[in-house]
């Protein structure tokens, strides 16, 4: 009987180093997007850039504690629809697929992300 546990996808994604480049990466990506760099116009970028980290951290199993505002709040009024989510998540990916990420684990991470969709549009469930 295997009673070895899998590593947190945090860990396997790369841990603390690769989730704050590819954090980083993520939203030079989303700035660019005519889109979605609106909703970052009065935005404190490296604060951003921090609380993302903690958040991924928190939502990837690793060892930081997202400590910010529930998201349904901190994104409640921002006019957040599930396009803009959808573009939001598609750029991760594909920030994640150029660090090589595994499609299985890529998968994995966009599902975890998916979970916070109704929160981040203000959609009930």
């Amino acid at each position: 009987m295997n009673t070895t546990q899998k590593p947190s996808l945090y860990d396997r994604l790369g841990g603390e180093m690769v989730i704050e480049a590819i954090t980083k990466a993520f939203y030079d990506r989303v700035l660019k997007d005519p889109e979605l760099k609106a909703f970052f116009a009065q935005t404190d970028m490296a604060r951003q850039v921090n609380m993302q980290r903690g958040f991924l951290s928190a939502a990837l199993g690793g060892p930081m504690v997202y400590s910010g505002k529930s998201l349904a709040h901190a994104h409640q009024g921002m006019g957040i629809k599930t396009q803009h989510f959808a573009l939001f998540v598609q750029h991760f990916l594909d920030t994640i697929r150029e660090y090589g990420v595994s499609e299985e684990e890529a998968d994995e991470v966009i599902g975890r992300l998916n979970t916070y969709s109704n929160e981040i549009t203000g959609k009930s469930y």
